[in-house]
């Protein structure tokens, strides 16, 4: 006697996907989903890649074409100095995709960290902690942020430590 199969090949497959799977395989069905991914791809390639490719030094300034609208030479025209501006986007968008990912990952570690004194030890440290906080985020960020660069620099480090400390409490 044979027995009778109740459940399809592919009916057997879904039960064995992973719910992560599922995710993915629900993600790549999204067009919303691609067309983000595509930007998001776009700009790690700029980053990677970018400088082989561009059509001018970012650095170098040109007087004589200062503040030229965007035009087949300057496709997003050009500053007060005369540097090509998209040049400086698809050169500059390796710090940003430096600098981003980590003053986040910096918010999430300092956040966390007063989260978690502030609930450990209750009474005058969360009162004291809470207070600090509400003050400094009555400042308006750009205010902290020009302040902290005047005062320690334009360095990547003093971008990533000011944005992380301006989001930790949030």
């Amino acid at each position: 006697m044979s027995a009778v199969q109740t459940t399809s090949p592919a009916q057997d497959d879904m039960r064995r996907r992973s719910p992560l799977a599922d995710v993915f395989y629900s993600l790549l069905r999204s067009r919303t989903f691609l067309v983000g991914l595509a930007i998001v791809l776009f700009w790690v390639a700029c980053a990677l890649f970018g400088e082989r490719f561009v059509p001018y030094d970012p650095l170098a300034d040109d007087i004589i074409d200062a503040l030229a609208p965007p035009s087949r030479e300057h496709w997003f025209g050009t500053d007060q100095i005369g540097r090509d501006v998209f040049s400086r986007v698809i050169v500059g968008s390796r710090d940003i995709l430096t600098v981003a990912p980590l003053a986040t990952l910096f918010a999430t570690v300092a956040g966390t960290a007063l989260g978690l004194l502030t609930g450990y030890f209750r009474g005058i440290v969360d009162d004291v902690v809470s207070r600090i906080l509400e003050a400094f985020m009555a400042i308006p960020g750009v205010i902290v942020a020009l302040l902290a660069i005047v005062a320690l620099g334009t360095s990547k480090t003093t971008v990533i430590v000011v944005i992380g400390l301006s989001f930790a409490p949030i």
